[in-house]
């Protein structure tokens, strides 16, 4: 069957899609299996050597990949689909992990990007707002869950027992009434600006409650953090693996929070000075990440850092053959696959709801849309938040599967780099963005590594080793992909339009009442258009 009989929709075909596409499922899953299994392979010799090659791996990783990507392109029947879907994701690979815990590591690694690829999709995808400090949402949901679940936590406590200044009760209940006083004002002051013009007075009340809200939160927050320094001890590991659950919460809250507070100041701003801007605020946090020793440990790095602890679900990856350094590994796949297939439910649902095309209306021009009467800062600042939530709670998943974070780990090139999965994958696009993501991962992770351990014995100078060109060669493929296919490998078809518009630009002319486009001699009839002849009617009637 040649490659485009496969994506043929004709329904004759269906029945022979799906039993290539069952039948390609149960050979790559089979081959996975296989060559993930220690034992097997050592008893099979040069065979079982050549699917040890780093390279090889790699192949029929991403091979086995590709069902969950033919399942979604396929028409094929849809228990088909849905059975090499399920079969791929919850079967298969937790089966092939279990015999080397690097593929469950791997396969985490490429849906944690997959749902920061969504995020920032929405951003920059469906906004149009270039983005390139938006691991610093990454880093701080990171950071929320960090600080608490490890040994920093009673660090800090002790360092406010030790120094507690004039902090006590009473600085916590007046921290407790501004914020709730100020938090009132501010949400009073927005519902009467929503009525009529704001004024420079409710804009300056404003900015004065969001002042007196900052303060109340810093006066309560340290107030608590000194009443609790006598707990120093009893936090050495730090706080019990239950609050997991609602650090989930809390880290979207929080970066959300700051997704806002980067945004207000530089919305008002497009294009190349946007990306300026937001490039630096991002190293801001990785800076501050750095010189804040005493909550972040600086440039050390905050280790060991705790899970969840689910008993349950450690009994039955206990009775499925997984051993006892596996569970939280498998919890964490199964949460990431979770939170993913929830984040993808959301943007599906923004894209087709009333915000989702006033982002669209932004990015295709601010000023139609501010003239059709789309708030512009407000719209932008969803789509900031919105995406920060995303990077947020997959920040704190990173953190808890790493078990250590440092400010290296959010540099720029992790924002370039879940740019260019967006860019790769085509971007407005949900799959095409998911997909961008597994490629990515997959060069940076397993191919190209793979490729420089393949070559490392054939004695090539350091100067052409792939081992060492691992970003040269990474850059020329983004490269060739953008000149090859610009709209990406799973374009939006909006975007597609967008990007081949002269292409598509066929003369219908000669199908209607107006003459061809190379035929000057014929009469034109069109509504809105003076006749050819004075006595004829506009609009072609005669």
């Amino acid at each position: 069957m040649s490659l485009p009989s496969m994506f043929d929709t004709n329904r004759d075909a269906k029945p022979d899609r799906t039993i290539l596409l069952i039948a390609f499922f149960l050979i790559t899953s089979a081959v996975l299996l296989a060559s993930h299994n220690r034992p097997f392979l050592e008893s099979m010799g040069a065979a079982g050597q050549f699917l040890k090659n780093p390279i090889t791996e790699a192949f029929f990783v991403s091979l086995f990949l590709a069902n969950v990507l033919f399942a979604y392109l396929w028409k094929a029947a849809p228990w088909a689909r849905a059975l090499v879907g399920v079969g791929s994701l919850l079967i298969v690979l937790p089966s092939a992990g279990r015999q080397d815990t690097s593929l469950l590591d791997l396969s985490i690694q490429i849906m944690i990007f997959a749902a920061l690829a969504l995020g920032l999709n929405i951003v920059v995808g469906l906004a149009g707002l270039l983005d390139l400090g938006y691991v610093a949402f990454f880093a701080v949901g990171a950071y929320t869950w960090g600080i608490f679940a490890s040994p920093r936590f009673a660090e800090i406590l002790r360092y406010y027992g030790e120094n507690p200044g004039a902090t006590n009760a009473g600085t916590l209940a007046i921290g407790l009434f501004l914020t709730v006083v100020t938090a009132a004002s501010m949400v009073y002051i927005n519902r009467l600006t929503n009525r009529q013009p704001p004024t420079a007075t409710s804009t300056w009340s404003f900015r004065l409650a969001a002042f007196g809200l900052v303060a109340g939160l810093t006066l309560a927050s340290r107030a608590a953090v000194v009443l609790m320094s006598g707990q120093a001890d009893s936090l050495a590991s730090g706080i019990a693996p239950g609050f997991f659950w609602l650090f989930l919460a809390l880290s979207v809250l929080a970066a959300a929070i700051v997704g806002v507070l980067i945004g207000l100041p530089v919305l008002r701003l497009k294009g190349d000075y946007l990306a300026i801007i937001t490039l630096g605020l991002g190293e801001v946090i990785r800076v501050l990440a750095n010189n804040l020793d005493l909550y972040t440990a600086g440039s050390q790095g905050i280790t060991p850092i705790r899970s969840a602890n689910v008993p349950w679900f450690n009994s039955l990856a206990g009775a499925l053959g997984f051993s006892e350094e596996q569970h939280y590994l498998l919890f964490l796949y199964v949460l990431v696959l979770i939170v993913l297939g929830m984040i993808l439910l959301v943007n599906v649902r923004l894209d087709r709801s009333r915000i989702g095309r006033a982002w669209i209306a932004i990015r295709d021009d601010e000023v139609a849309a501010q003239a059709m009467g789309v708030p512009l800062v407000q719209t932008k600042l969803i789509a900031f938040a919105t995406g920060a939530s995303f990077a947020g709670i997959m920040g704190m998943i990173f953190a808890a599967k790493q078990t250590f974070i440092s400010p290296e780990s959010f540099n720029l090139f992790q924002s370039i780099g879940v740019l260019s999965m967006v860019i790769l994958g085509g971007m407005g696009s949900f799959p095409g963005v998911i997909l961008g993501a597994a490629v990515v991962t997959l060069l940076n992770l397993r191919i190209l590594p793979g490729l420089g351990e393949a070559t490392a014995h054939l004695g090539l100078p350091q100067q052409v080793n792939p081992g060492q060109l691992q970003r040269l060669i990474f850059g020329i493929i983004l490269v060739t992909m953008m000149l090859l296919r610009p709209e990406g490998l799973l374009p939006n078809r909006r975007r597609t339009r967008e990007l081949h518009h002269e292409d598509n630009q066929e003369d219908d002319s000669v199908d209607g009442n107006a003459g061809a486009l190379g035929n000057t001699s014929a009469e034109v009839y069109s509504a809105g258009v003076a006749p050819a002849k004075h006595e004829d009617n506009a609009g072609g009637r005669r």
